[in-house]
């Protein structure tokens, strides 16, 4: 058995049903897994976990896009590995964030790639 820590990921999505497949997949695949329902949530919930490891967030939800979380998780958190999701828009990601090597995944996207993805995303630097 291995001392390592579980990896923890943050999962923001105002899309309840997809949160939660999401959320239970990655659980399945051994991650430990915090939702919030925006982004608000979630930033309460970066302070108050500050050792989550991986951030995915929705990039539209209400009261703060994921943009915004994005640039306050790394405010708090500055290695802090990020992973967007969207259906909505095709835009290219903000300049900072492209350079900090941030991936968008558009939806639909199969759900059951996600365990992968987030482990490489963590692995990245």
């Amino acid at each position: 058995m291995s001392d390592e820590p579980t990896p923890k990921i943050l999962i923001a999505d105002d899309e309840a049903m997809l949160r939660s497949v999401a959320a239970e997949i990655l659980s399945d695949s051994g991650f430990t897994v915090i939702e919030a329902c925006d982004g608000v949530e979630a930033l309460e919930a970066l302070k108050a976990n500050p050792d989550v490891d991986l951030l995915i967030s929705d990039v539209r939800m209400p009261r703060m896009s994921g943009y915004a979380l994005v640039d306050a998780g790394i405010a708090l958190k500055p290695d802090l590995k990020v992973l967007l999701i969207t259906g909505f828009s095709r835009d290219p990601l903000p300049d900072h964030l492209t350079k900090r090597g941030v991936q968008i995944l558009y939806k639909p996207f199969d759900l059951e790639t996600l365990p992968n993805l987030a482990r490489q995303t963590m692995g990245a630097n």
